[in-house]
């Protein structure tokens, strides 16, 4: 979950169902390379007092705040492996999640990051708003997320086009 998502009341955060199951990974934008003392005087959100709520009202609820600079090292990686200079501003939660998960995985597949033949407008899985953008890239590096995503996938061309599949391994499988 985003920060923005945790601090706005009109997602009901702290009483939703939706989001006291399974395990929750925080993030908040920081400035870009900056330290973890200098991101917790100034979050893009302010979101640390709704955390705190949230853990009293659920204490056995596993909620996780990523540590800022790990969207930034992602950044890295991807301007290092972008042919031009890309805009300085942070990776997507989906991207960020992908990420994670190759972390934790042997295998990962993600759907729809690529958009298959049913290609829609739809932003977030929290809110109905649409808009191209979401999928094509504005604010987030998109396209270089979606380029370097297709470079490391291990599944078929057909897989993207019909089902939005991608097939990814986690890092202890790959090789450099």
């Amino acid at each position: 979950v985003n920060s923005q998502l945790v601090t706005s009341e009109e997602h009901n955060f702290l009483n939703d169902s939706l989001y006291n199951t399974g395990i929750l990974i925080m993030w908040d934008p920081a400035p870009y390379h900056a330290n973890l003392f200098e991101w917790h005087r100034k979050p893009d959100y302010q979101f640390f007092e709704r955390f705190k709520k949230y853990r009293d009202k659920h204490p056995e609820q596993l909620f996780y705040i990523l540590q800022p600079q790990m969207e930034w090292q992602l950044w890295d990686i991807l301007q290092e492996n972008s042919p031009e200079d890309i805009q300085l501003n942070p990776p997507s939660s989906g991207m960020i999640g992908i990420i994670l998960m190759m972390n934790l995985c042997d295998q990962v597949n993600v759907y729809e990051f690529l958009p298959s033949k049913r290609e829609t407008d739809v932003c977030h899985y929290y809110q109905t708003f649409r808009d191209q953008a979401c999928t094509m890239g504005a604010y987030h590096p998109l396209m270089y997320e979606k380029n370097l995503v297709k470079h490391m996938n291990q599944g078929t061309d057909q897989d993207i086009h019909l089902y939005g599949k991608v097939t990814l391994l986690g890092f202890q499988n790959v090789k450099c």
